[in-house]
């Protein structure tokens, strides 16, 4: 967001080209997915694909199960902690809520860690128990009735986004998450009651954002297995291309709506897929056809991502302001206003990743 694509289709509202970079910029409202929307779940199927490379790594240095074990779940309640951390960075107290990226990544790691030592079979059990039911814990829970508080709760009975039908168990605020959340978030301080999220997300995304992990650990595996190394990109590209559709097919159909900030069943699915599908053709690309050089950037910012996600958080601010006290006020005015806050948040994204590209020089790495 730091590019401010929206800022330049204001600028410019008869151009299609912005429109289209602001509309992948944002998260949908509700049903459907932007390039935007599949940045986290690709954060949280990396995770899964590098712990089966992790795992053999350090048992290799003579490192125990019961070891790894322990530290997983210390790592874990780190990622919780730190969302928890930047998530309150601007607030009076610290802000208590579970929905970063990190924080859901932490509450499921451990969990992902222990069956990053299960066969693959256990392994798709697991994604199949998790999937189907999350999916019946939201069928089940009832839908709100005639005397349902929808404005306490940040919904709208005639909101332009709401479902219809059975898929209307899956609308905002008035699901079981949202429910779960009401008592949950209650049970830490906090300046006044929780009574809802305003952007629907929720605490028990980290069940399907687990599933979303796990995707990424049979991949994982699939990659170190004695596979050849196209028919690891068939296997890899063949699998994305079915969850890919089956997500789809159960939003169409009514079962369950592709839904990114409730992170449903079908959402893992359908971003799953695409998760897949860029693992395959990155390792044909620069493992197989060793076109490497094009992917550098990439590698200085994923060599130190919790660094780069902790700076996006903290120093962009302070980074932007500083550009302006000392190259000048109106210096990012140069290609017009329409363009300022482009070059703006342009500049600073190009500091952000020469501090990372600084510390891959350097070989310092953040690591929990």
């Amino acid at each position: 967001e730091v590019l401010h694509f929206c800022s330049v289709a204001g600028a410019f509202p008869d151009s299609e080209f912005w429109k289209l970079l602001c509309w992948h910029q944002s998260h949908v409202e509700w049903v459907g997915c932007s390039l935007h929307d599949l940045i986290q779940p690709s954060f949280s199927f990396i995770v899964g694909v590098a712990l089966p490379f992790s795992i053999v790594n350090r048992m290799a240095r003579g490192q125990s199960a019961t070891g790894l074990t322990l530290h997983a779940f210390w790592r874990a309640l780190l990622l919780v902690l730190l969302g928890v951390f930047l998530r309150s960075t601007w607030s009076k107290q610290t802000n208590w809520t579970f929905e970063d990226t990190l924080t859901q990544i932490g509450l499921g790691y451990g969990f992902l860690f222990l069956l990053g030592f299960r066969s693959m079979r256990t392994q798709w059990i697991a994604l199949a128990v998790l999937l189907v039911g999350y999916w019946a814990a939201f069928a089940l829970y009832p839908l709100p009735g005639a005397d349902f508080d929808w404005k306490t709760a940040g919904a709208s009975a005639d909101w332009e986004h709401n479902l219809k039908g059975f898929a209307a168990h899956w609308n905002k605020n008035t699901n079981l998450a949202w429910a779960f959340d009401t008592w949950f978030m209650n049970l830490f301080p906090r300046g006044d009651a929780f009574t809802h999220n305003g952007g629907g997300y929720s605490t028990l995304s980290f069940i399907p954002t687990l599933a979303t992990m796990i995707l990424g650990l049979i991949a994982g595996g699939i990659l170190r297995s004695d596979r050849k190394s196209w028919d690891k990109v068939l296997w890899l590209g063949g699998a994305g291309c079915a969850a890919l559709g089956a997500g789809w097919l159960l939003g169409v159909l009514g079962i369950c709506p592709v839904v990114k900030r409730i992170w449903t069943p079908s959402w893992t699915l359908f971003s799953g897929g695409w998760c897949l599908l860029l693992l395959a053709a990155f390792y044909a690309v620069i493992d197989l056809l060793q076109f490497k050089a094009w992917s550098f950037p990439l590698v200085v910012i994923g060599m130190n991502s919790i660094a780069a996600y902790c700076m996006a958080h903290l120093f962009d601010t302070f980074i932007g302001n500083n550009l302006k006290t000392h190259l000048g006020q109106d210096f990012f005015k140069l290609f017009g206003g329409g363009y300022e806050r482009l070059f703006h948040g342009a500049t600073i994204l190009l500091t952000l990743w020469l501090i990372l590209f600084w510390m891959y020089r350097r070989k310092f790495f953040l690591r929990i």
